[in-house]
């Protein structure tokens, strides 16, 4: 399969799998004890890290993400010469 059939270049799809573990870290920074009705109110669904960090990196990863998808593709000059 030529370069040609590929919408995205390598950049693209590094940019793009960076974004993705980027995102994942920002879902897992959101992860922790729930408040059940059993074990009565878990005040850490309040902490800092999972209201103001985890979805402040998982924004990163998605602004990532369209980065990743639009960054510009430069083609080469010696096969648009031919």
């Amino acid at each position: 399969m030529s370069q040609k059939n590929i919408a995205l270049s390598k950049k693209n799809l590094l940019i793009c799998a960076v974004a993705v573990v980027i995102i994942v870290i920002g879902f897992v920074l959101m992860t922790g004890p729930a408040t059940t009705f059993e074990n009565g109110f878990e005040p850490d669904i309040f902490s800092a890290r999972r209201i103001k960090i985890a979805p402040v990196v998982c924004l990163i990863g998605f602004v990532l993400m369209i980065v990743g998808v639009l960054y510009p593709v430069k083609e080469n000059k010696e096969k648009s010469d031919l």
